[in-house]
């Protein structure tokens, strides 16, 4: 049986992007919640909540960007030129996010600044996480083989409604996070954050949705032709569950069952984006085969990654099995 290795490594890079979305979702997310939370304590317990999993979340991102290169470098060549701004600007904040947490322990006259760095590193690395996308799903324009287009095609209304959507979307991801994480006041206050970010999201996902069709004639045939209409009635349908879930458990007062059903709906929305690139691993004409390295340089690099992926899946689940549970306000990342 002859592998198809282009539609493997597509998979892969699928995985391990949609790992980091989850991963380091939650965790951007409740640096966009930390000026809505004025004591200092419990700023300390928000911090301390991610603060033993943050890095390791962002090995993903990692993976990802790095295979893309190595196995798709015709893809890579393409996108990034389209996309050099929200990509820099996205790896700069996550640099100053991730200095605040090791400097922001380490002094109290410039606390603020650094609980400004954390803010504003997370959302700006999450808008521009959002930017990319809308920018990826309106299609990149090519010639020859390269990026045709310009400097500026990255920035539209539409990638700016998924810019603020994944901003929201992260937030809501943070605040579950929270109601799983802490206990008392602080969870009784992201627990009523949960609610309306929830409701937000929901809109910006209702949005998206509508208008996703109509940036590529590929997309409208696929969502609504026979027989993609049958998919078009089966994903609202399940983002329904997942969100009468998480309303249910926020009601219910349940920690877990919040946080689950949030990311329920960041699966469906990416299962909804992959419906609609596929075959294409670059819209609107780029596909898997086409951007694919040579077979050999495939199976060079899947024999790595075949060790590689299981161990970080180990150490990240041990990572979380370690430090389950309620967040003691005593203890921590001092």
């Amino acid at each position: 049986m002859i592998l198809d290795l282009p539609f493997i490594w597509a998979g892969i890079i699928a995985f391990a992007v949609l790992v980091y979305v989850i991963l380091d979702g939650f965790d951007l997310g409740v640096g966009i919640l930390f000026p809505f939370v004025k004591k200092d304590i419990d700023r300390d317990v928000m911090m301390n909540s991610v603060a033993p999993v943050w890095d390791g979340n962002e090995t993903w991102l990692v993976l990802g960007g790095g295979g893309l290169f190595a196995v798709f470098p015709l893809a890579y060549a393409v996108v990034m030129p389209a996309l050099y701004m929200p990509i820099i600007l996205m790896l700069l904040a996550l640099v100053f996010r991730g200095v605040a947490f090791e400097y922001r322990w380490r002094t109290k006259r410039w606390k603020g600044v650094w609980d400004i760095a954390f803010f504003g590193g997370s959302v700006m690395a999450a808008f521009m996480q959002g930017i990319a996308l809308g920018a990826l799903v309106q299609g990149i324009e090519m010639s020859d083989r390269a990026y045709g287009g310009g400097w500026w095609d990255w920035l539209t209304y539409f990638s700016l409604i998924t810019g603020l959507a994944v901003v929201f979307g992260y937030a809501l991801l943070g605040s579950t996070w929270l109601v799983m994480k802490t206990s008392d006041d602080l969870n009784s206050r992201m627990r009523r954050y949960s609610v309306r970010l929830a409701v937000i999201t929901l809109g910006f996902i209702g949005l998206a949705s509508l208008l996703t069709p109509f940036q590529d004639p590929v997309y409208f045939e696929r969502w609504f032709a026979f027989p993609g209409v049958f998919v078009s009635v089966a994903m609202p349908a399940l983002v329904l569950v997942a969100a009468f879930l998480l309303f249910r458990g926020l009601w219910d007062d349940k920690d877990v069952q919040p946080f689950f059903a949030a990311l329920a709906l960041f699966l469906l929305c990416f299962i909804g984006i992959g419906i609609s690139f596929y075959p294409n691993i670059v819209p609107p004409s780029l596909s898997i085969w086409e951007a694919a390295a040579p077979d050999s340089s495939l199976q060079f690099a899947l024999v790595g990654t075949v060790i590689l992926v299981p161990m970080i899946l180990g150490y990240t689940a041990y990572a979380y099995w370690v430090f389950r549970g309620k967040v003691d306000p005593s203890e921590g990342y001092h």
